[in-house]
C-alpha cells in the first residue's frame, strides 16, 4: 500500500470511528440537566454566569456557543451534545495516537519502505479496536453523556497527546516547534475547563529527549534527569504560574486601588496588559536576534498566559453580579481564593498530620474587599498541627466526620504510638500503607479500572471495601465471581437484574495486558512513554487527592485519563496477534490474519457496547428538573426556599435560570451559607425575586469572621429577636475570649418572634382554616446542649428578626442542619416545609397539622411525576437514592393519605394512594429496597397495605402485601446464604415480614400472613 493510500484509509478509519462515537453518544444523552454539578454548569454556560470553584470559563464559552441557537427547554441537551461530540473527538484522536506508536511496532516490509496490506489492515486495526474499546467504557462513555467538564477535559487530553505525536514526526521540519507552541496554547486553555491536561507534561519531556536521539541512549540518571525536567516544569505550572500569576495581579491591583483610589480591578488590567505587552516584546526581540530556543520558549509562556487569561471572564461576569455567582470572585483577590478551592480546604500529601493529630489554633489575614479599598481582615482559624502528630505521606489524615475515625481504625486496630493529649493513637506506617492499598488505590482505584476492563457487579454506589454485594468488579467468568463474592444467584431482583451488571469476562483486560507486553518488547522507549501516562492520569491522582472514606459518590471519572491510556495498550493487542501468527506461519495468509485478528479482537468492542448500552442510555430521563420544579412550586409567590446539597440545588438553578421556572422563589443554600459572598447575594433582586430583609452589616458575616457565635449571658428568659440582633450588631457588647480576643456573641436560647397575622392569612402561609391559631408572637428554643451557632443559623436568624410574614419560607428536609428551634413550627408541603406561627409535630410518617384539601390540590394539580413514572428510561443508582432515600416519592404519597384519612376524605386518599402506584411505578421502584439500604420505603410500601385496609380496599392491601411478601422472602433468603455476612439485613427483612404479616393479620388476610411467616420459619430450618 502506497504512503497516499495508506494515509487515505488511515484517515477513513478513524473518521468512522468518531461517528460511531457521535452516534452512540447522540442517542444516549440525557435530554437535560443531571444531577450533582450538570445542572449548575448548563446553568453558568447558558447565560455565562460563575459556577464553583475553581471555575471552568472555557467550557462555558464553548457550551455557550452550542446553546446559544437552542431555546430555553433544548439548552441542555445542547451542552449535552456539545460533551458528546467533545467525547467523540477524543475517540478520534485516540484512535491516531495509538496508529502512530502502533507504526513503531509494526515496520514497513514493502517495497520503498511502504506497508504491505496485511500490515496496513493491522495498523487500522489496532487503532479501531482500542479506540471503540475506550469509547465503549464504562467510565468514559458516563461522562459522555452529560453536561460536565470532564468530556472536553478529556479532548485537550488527547488533543495534547496527538501533538506530541505530530510533533515526533515532524520535528526534523522546518517550523516543527509550532506544535509545542499549540500544546502551550491548548493546557493554558485546559486550566478553565480542568486541570487533568497538565499530567501529560513528563510524558512529552521524554518524547522530545527520545526524538532528539532517537538512535542513541541514555543512561539510568540521564533518564532520571529528564523525568525531573517534567516534574520540575509541571512543578512550575501547578504551584507557580497558576497561583502566582493571579496573585501578581493582585499585588497590582491593590497599589492601582488603595494608593491611587482607582476602581477594583484596574491595577490587574495593567498588570494583564504590562505583561502581555512584556511577552510581545521579548518576542520580538529574539526573533530579531535569532534566538530560537529562547522565542519559542516566550512563545509557550505568551500562548499559556493568552489561554489562562480567559480567566478574566470569571471577573468580568461576577462583576455584573450575576444570578449564579459562586464565591462572586469580582476582584483578583477573591479570584486567587477562587482558583485555589480555598473553601475545600487543603490536603497534606507528603508529610502531615494523622486524624487525631495535636494542633495550636493560628489566625491569620487575607485581603478583603471592603468599602471600594482592600482591608486586611482575619481568616477564619486554622490548625496548625504539632511535629509529634505528623508523618511521612500521611494518608489516615482528616476527622471531618467521626465515622472516619472508626474507618481508620479497621486499618490501625488501636496500634500506634500514644500521642499526649490525643484519644487515638497515631497509626503506624504499616497501618498507613494498608489504608493506602487497600482503600485509596485498591478500592478507589483497581476497583474503577476492573469496572472497564474486566466487568461490573452493578451500579450501586459502594464506599466501603470488602462489599459484597454492592459496586464490586465482576467478570462473568462464574468460578473467578463465586470465588471472589460467592454465589448470588439467588440475590434480589433489584441486584441480580441491575442493568449496571456487565460482564466482559476479563477480555479487555487481557487484550491491554498483550498490547502491553508487545508493546514493551518491541518499543521500550514507547511503551515507557504510554506507562508515563498511565500512571501520571491514575496512581498519581490518587496520590494528590488522598481521599478520605465515605465518598458521597464514585470517583472513577477523575481515572479516566488512565483508562484512555490503558485503552491505547488494548489497541495493540492486535498487532501483537498478527505478529506472534505471522512471524510463526512464516508470513503466509498474512492478508488473511490481519483480517480475522482484527475482526476478532473488534468483537471485544462490540461486547462492551452490548453490555454497557442500556445502564448507560439516558435518553429519556428527565427526573433531575422535574424535581426541581416540584421544589420549586412547593413555594408560594416570592417564596424563600431553604436547600443544603448540591442535589437539591443545582437542578433548581438550572430550572430557574435556563427553563425559566418560578424565578419569583429565592434559593438560600445552607451549605453556602458560612460564605459571605452568598449572604451578599441574599441582599441584591435575581430575577424576579425580591431582596432578603438583612441588616447584619457585611464587616460582621465577612468570611473568617463569625464563624462560630457563641450564646452566653443567656438568663433562660424570652427575649424579643430584635433585641438578641441588636446586641449581635452592637460593637460595644462583645465577649472577651481566653486569648483576649473579643468576639460578637447571642444573649439568648428562647427567641421570641412577633407574628403578622394579617400577613400569615395574606400571602398564604397560614390556611384559612387555621386563622384562629395564630398567636400574637412565637418561641424558638436553642437547646441546652448547643453552645454556639454557625453562620448559616446566624442568617436565619437575622432574616427572622426582619421577617414581616409576607413571603413563605420553606425548608427541604425539615431545614437539615439549622437547629434553632424552627422544627417546631414546620407545616408539611409534600416536597418542601413550611414555616408557620405555631407549633406542630411533624414526623416522617405523621404530616401533622396540615389543610389536607390544599395538600391533596398540590398532589393533584401541581406537582407533576411524569418523568418519574414513564418506564422508558434507566433508572440508575442516583435516582433510586434520590427517590427511595432522599426525597422518598412512596412516603410523600403515604403522608398525604394519612393527611386526608384524619381530614374525613377517604377517597381522596384512596385516590392518592391508587396515584402513588402509578407514579412510582414497581418496575421502575422495587418495593423492597433494605438491599440498597432504604429502609424506610420498604416500612411505606407496608403502611400502604395498612391505609388500604382502612380505605375500605382489602384487595387492593392484600395484592400489595403478597407482591411485597415475595419480594422480603426472596431478600431473606438470599441474606440466610450470606449470614456470617448479612446477619443484620436478614434481622431487618425478618422484622419487616412480621410487620407486613401482622397488618394482612389485622386486615383479615391472616392466611396470607400465615404463609408469610411459615416460608421465613422453614428458610431458618433449612439453614440451621
Amino acid at each position: 500500500m502506497n504512503i497516499k493510500n495508506f494515509k487515505l484509509w488511515n484517515r477513513v478509519s478513524a473518521l468512522a470511528v468518531f461517528l460511531i462515537s457521535a452516534v452512540t453518544y447522540l442517542m444516549t444523552i440525557e435530554p437535560t440537566a443531571s444531577f450533582w454539578d450538570c445542572g449548575e454548569f448548563i446553568a453558568s454556560s447558558y447565560k455565562l454566569e460563575v459556577g464553583h470553584p475553581p471555575g471552568n470559563p472555557v467550557f462555558q464559552l464553548f457550551a455557550r456557543a452550542f446553546s446559544m441557537f437552542a431555546d430555553a427547554d433544548h439548552a441542555a441537551i445542547a451542552v449535552n451534545a456539545m460533551s458528546g461530540i467533545c467525547s467523540a473527538l477524543t475517540i478520534f484522536f485516540l484512535y491516531l495516537t495509538i496508529v502512530f506508536f502502533t507504526k513503531r511496532l509494526i515496520k514497513p516490509s514493502g517495497k520503498e519502505g511502504e506497508y504491505t496490506l496485511a500490515e496496513a489492515i493491522a495498523i487500522f486495526a489496532s487503532g479501531v479496536v482500542g479506540s471503540l474499546a475506550y469509547c465503549f467504557s464504562d467510565t468514559f462513555w458516563f461522562s459522555a453523556v452529560e453536561g460536565e467538564v470532564y468530556a472536553m477535559s478529556s479532548l485537550f487530553t488527547a488533543l495534547v497527546f496527538w501533538a506530541m505525536t505530530k510533533w515526533y514526526d515532524n520535528a526534523d521540519e522546518p517550523h516543527a516547534d509550532r506544535w509545542i507552541v499549540l500544546i502551550a496554547l491548548l493546557m493554558g486553555l485546559s486550566i478553565g475547563v480542568h486541570l487533568l491536561n497538565l499530567l501529560t507534561i513528563p510524558a512529552f519531556v521524554f518524547m522530545y529527549y527520545y526524538r532528539k536521539k532517537e538512535d542513541g541512549k541514555y543512561t539510568f540518571w540521564q533518564l532520571v534527569g529528564i523525568f525531573m525536567i517534567g516534574v520540575v516544569i509541571e512543578g512550575l505550572l501547578v504551584f507557580l504560574f497558576i497561583p502566582y500569576l493571579p496573585k501578581l495581579a493582585a499585588f497590582f491591583d491593590r497599589i492601582f486601588v488603595n494608593g491611587f483610589h482607582l476602581p477594583y480591578n484596574t491595577g490587574a488590567a495593567f498588570f494583564v496588559l504590562a505583561l502581555l505587552g512584556l511577552c510581545f516584546w521579548g518576542l520580538f526581540a529574539t526573533l530579531k536576534k535569532k534566538k530560537v530556543f529562547f522565542n519559542t520558549l516566550l512563545l509557550c509562556v505568551t500562548s499559556l498566559i493568552i489561554g489562562f487569561s480567559l480567566f478574566s471572564i470569571v471577573i468580568i461576569r461576577s462583576a455584573v453580579k450575576t444570578p449564579t455567582n459562586e464565591y462572586q470572585p469580582d476582584n483578583p483577590y477573591t479570584l486567587v481564593r477562587y482558583l485555589s478551592r480555598e473553601q475545600y480546604g487543603s490536603v497534606p500529601l507528603i508529610y502531615g498530620q494523622y486524624f487525631d493529630a495535636p494542633y495550636d489554633l493560628k489566625l491569620g489575614t487575607y485581603w478583603a474587599p471592603l468599602d471600594g479599598k482592600y482591608v486586611k481582615a482575619e481568616s477564619p482559624a486554622d490548625a496548625s498541627y504539632r511535629s509529634e502528630g505528623k508523618m511521612l505521606f500521611p494518608r489516615m489524615w482528616s476527622s471531618a466526620d467521626p465515622r472516619y475515625i472508626d474507618f481508620y481504625e479497621t486499618y490501625t486496630q488501636g496500634k500506634g504510638r500514644k500521642i499526649p493529649g490525643t484519644e487515638h493513637r497515631k497509626p503506624t506506617m504499616g497501618a498507613n500503607l494498608r489504608y493506602f492499598f487497600d482503600y485509596q488505590l485498591g478500592w478507589m482505584y483497581w476497583r474503577y479500572f476492573m469496572w472497564n476492563f474486566a466487568g461490573r457487579q452493578n451500579e450501586i454506589h459502594s464506599p466501603n471495601p470488602g462489599e459484597l454485594f454492592y459496586g464490586n468488579w465482576e467478570s462473568g467468568i462464574g468460578v473467578l465471581d463465586k470465588l471472589r463474592l460467592g454465589d448470588q444467584s439467588d440475590a434480589p431482583d433489584v441486584l441480580k437484574e441491575n442493568k449496571g451488571k456487565n460482564h466482559y469476562f476479563l477480555l479487555p483486560l487481557l487484550l491491554g495486558i498483550l498490547g502491553l507486553v508487545f508493546q514493551f518488547d518491541k518499543d521500550k522507549r514507547g511503551s515507557w512513554i504510554v506507562f508515563l501516562m498511565f500512571f501520571m492520569t491514575g496512581i498519581a491522582i490518587v496520590l494528590y487527592l488522598n481521599q478520605p472514606p465515605y465518598q458521597v459518590r464514585e470517583r472513577d471519572y477523575a481515572y479516566a485519563g488512565s483508562f484512555y491510556t490503558f485503552s491505547i495498550w488494548i489497541g495493540f493487542a492486535v498487532a501483537a496477534i498478527y505478529s506472534w501468527i505471522t512471524e510463526a506461519s512464516k508470513g503466509k495468509y498474512a492478508k488473511e490474519i490481519s483480517i480475522a485478528t482484527g475482526i476478532l479482537c473488534l468483537g471485544v468492542p462490540v461486547l462492551m457496547a452490548e453490555e454497557n448500552w442500556d445502564d448507560h442510555d439516558r435518553s429519556n430521563r428527565r427526573t433531575a428538573v422535574e424535581m426541581a420544579r416540584n421544589y420549586l412550586n412547593s413555594a408560594g409567590p416570592q417564596g424563600i426556599l431553604i436547600t443544603h446539597g448540591d442535589n437539591d440545588t443545582f437542578p433548581l438553578w438550572y430550572a430557574q435560570e435556563v427553563e425559566g421556572v418560578r424565578t419569583d422563589v429565592r434559593i438560600v443554600n445552607t451549605s453556602l451559607l458560612g460564605t459571605d459572598w452568598h449572604i451578599d447575594q441574599m441582599l441584591y433582586a435575581v430575577n424576579e425575586s425580591k431582596p432578603l430583609n438583612l441588616t447584619v452589616p457585611h464587616k460582621q458575616y465577612l468570611y473568617g469572621t463569625n464563624e462560630y457565635i457563641f450564646i452566653t449571658g443567656d438568663k433562660g428568659n424570652p427575649v424579643p429577636i430584635s433585641e438578641v440582633m441588636a446586641i449581635f450588631k452592637d460593637p460595644s457588647y462583645r465577649v472577651e475570649l481566653t486569648s483576649g480576643r473579643k468576639v460578637d456573641f447571642l444573649c439568648a436560647r428562647k427567641i421570641v418572634i412577633p407574628v403578622n397575622k394579617e400577613n400569615c392569612l395574606r400571602y398564604g402561609i397560614v390556611p384559612e382554616k387555621f386563622a384562629d391559631e395564630i398567636p400574637d408572637e412565637i418561641t424558638i428554643n436553642i437547646s441546652e446542649g448547643k453552645n454556639y451557632l454557625t453562620k448559616p443559623e446566624l442568617f436565619m436568624l437575622d432574616l427572622l428578626s426582619n421577617y414581616n410574614w409576607d413571603r413563605q419560607i420553606n425548608l427541604l428536609n425539615m431545614g437539615g442542619d439549622i437547629e434553632i428551634g424552627l422544627k417546631d413550627y414546620l407545616m408539611y408541603d409534600g416536597f418542601s416545609y413550611r414555616f408557620v406561627p405555631f407549633k406542630n409535630k411533624v414526623t416522617s410518617t405523621n404530616p401533622g397539622k396540615v389543610d389536607a384539601l390544599e395538600l391533596y390540590h398540590k398532589m393533584k394539580d401541581v406537582y407533576t411525576w411524569d418523568a418519574l413514572s414513564r418506564e422508558d428510561w434507566f433508572v440508575d443508582y442516583q435516582n433510586l437514592y434520590t427517590f427511595l432515600g432522599v426525597l422518598s416519592q412512596r412516603a410523600i404519597h403515604v403522608s398525604t393519605a394519612q393527611a386526608l384519612i384524619d381530614a374525613g376524605e377517604k377517597e381522596k386518599a384512596l385516590e392518592i394512594l391508587d396515584l402513588c402506584q402509578e407514579r412510582v411505578k414497581e418496575s421502575n421502584f422495587p418495593l423492597e429496597s433494605i438491599c440498597l439500604g432504604f429502609t424506610s420505603n420498604d416500612y411505606m410500601v407496608i403502611r400502604m397495605v395498612s391505609d388500604y385496609y382502612k380505605l375500605g380496599a382489602p384487595d387492593k392491601a392484600a395484592a400489595l402485601g403478597l407482591r411485597m411478601g415475595e419480594k422480603l422472602l426472596q431478600s431473606a433468603k438470599f441474606y440466610l446464604e450470606f449470614s456470617d455476612y448479612a446477619s443484620s439485613d436478614f434481622e431487618l427483612v425478618g422484622q419487616y415480614i412480621y410487620y407486613l404479616a401482622d397488618e394482612l393479620t389485622k386486615g383479615g388476610d391472616a392466611e396470607i400472613a400465615d404463609t408469610l411467616t411459615d416460608t421465613l420459619e422453614k428458610l431458618i430450618d433449612l439453614v440451621e
